[in-house]
C-alpha cells in the first residue's frame, strides 16, 4: 500500500471511530470508512441537516409558545416549545438518513460506484447495510446536536430522555432502509421529488405540531399508521416521562419497516447489479 493510500485509509479509521457505526457492520463497516473519507472535506454539508429542525424548534416552538400556552398530553399539560421539540428530535433523525438516498442514487446511477464494490468481497447484503449504516450515522449525528440544544433551552422534562438518542437512531434506522429500498426504483432525478413528496406531509402532518387529538377520527387513524407518528410518539413519551408498555408497539413498527428496507434493498441491488 502506498503512503497516500495509507494515509488516506488511516484517515477513515479516525473518523470512523468519531462517527458511530453500529457494531456487527462486518464488511459494511468498509463502505461506511469510504463515505467518511468522502465527507471529511465537506464536513459543513455533513452537519448541516439538522439545522431546518433547529430553525422550526425556535420559530415555532418558541414563537408559537407565545401565543399557545400549554397542550395537553398524556403525561399531563406541557408547554407548547416542550410539546414541540420531541417531534422535531424525531424529524431530524429522519432527515439525516433521507438525506443519504441522493447520495445512493448517485453513486447507482451515474457513479456506478456499486459495480466496482460487488467486484470486491463485498455482497449485496454488505452494500444495503454499509449505506444504511452510513445514513444512520448521519442521523445520529444530526439527533445528538438537537438534543443538546433542546436541553440547553429548558425543553426536556425527564430523565427517561437519554433514551431520547437510542430511539432516533432507531428511527434513522427505519428510513435510511427503506429509503435506499425506494431508490432503487427511481430512474431519474426528478424521481427524487417523489421523496420530498412523502417526506413532507409526514413532517407536517404526524402529530408534529399538534396534539393527535385535534385531527378528525377518520385522519386520525392515517395518521397513527405512518412510520414518523411512530418515531414522534416514541420520543415524545422519552422527552416527557410518559414511559409505558405501549412504546413497545412503536419500537417493534420502527424495527420491522427497517429489516423489510434492508432486505429489500439488498435483493434489488442484486437484482440490478448481478443478473
Amino acid at each position: 500500500m502506498s503512503g497516500a493510500a495509507g494515509a488516506t485509509v488511516a484517515a477513515a479509521r479516525r473518523l470512523s471511530r468519531v462517527v458511530p457505526v453500529p457494531a456487527g457492520a462486518g464488511l459494511a463497516r468498509v463502505l461506511v470508512e469510504r463515505n467518511l473519507m468522502a465527507f471529511r472535506r465537506a464536513w459543513l454539508l455533513l452537519v448541516s441537516g439538522f439545522a431546518e429542525p433547529v430553525f422550526y424548534l425556535f420559530s415555532l416552538g418558541v414563537g408559537v409558545g407565545a401565543l399557545v400556552q400549554s397542550v395537553p398530553t398524556p403525561a399531563g399539560p406541557v408547554p407548547y416549545a416542550m410539546f414541540v421539540a420531541p417531534a422535531l428530535l424525531a424529524a431530524s433523525a429522519m432527515n439525516g438518513a433521507v438525506m443519504s438516498t441522493f447520495n445512493v442514487f448517485f453513486k447507482l446511477k451515474y457513479a456506478r460506484l456499486y459495480d466496482s464494490v460487488l467486484a470486491t468481497p463485498l455482497g449485496p447484503r454488505d452494500v444495503a447495510v454499509g449505506e444504511v449504516a452510513w445514513a444512520l450515522s448521519r442521523g445520529a449525528l444530526y439527533s445528538v446536536a438537537f438534543l443538546l440544544i433542546a436541553a440547553a433551552a429548558g425543553m426536556v422534562r425527564s430523565w427517561w430522555a437519554v433514551l431520547a438518542l437510542p430511539a432516533a437512531v432507531l428511527i434513522g434506522f427505519a428510513f435510511s432502509a427503506v429509503g435506499m429500498f425506494a431508490v432503487t426504483f427511481m430512474r431519474s432525478w426528478v424521481d427524487l421529488d417523489l421523496v420530498t413528496l412523502a417526506i413532507q406531509p409526514l413532517f407536517l402532518f404526524s402529530a408534529t405540531f399538534f396534539p393527535l387529538s385535534a385531527y378528525p377520527p377518520a385522519l386520525r387513524l392515517v395518521v397513527e399508521a405512518t412510520p414518523l407518528y411512530h418515531g414522534v410518539a416514541l420520543e415524545r413519551a422519552l422527552m416527557l416521562g410518559d414511559v409505558g408498555p405501549a412504546l413497545l408497539g412503536h419500537v417493534a413498527y420502527l424495527v420491522v419497516m427497517g429489516l423489510l428496507g434492508v432486505w429489500g434493498a439488498a435483493r434489488r441491488i442484486e437484482r440490478l447489479l448481478l443478473s
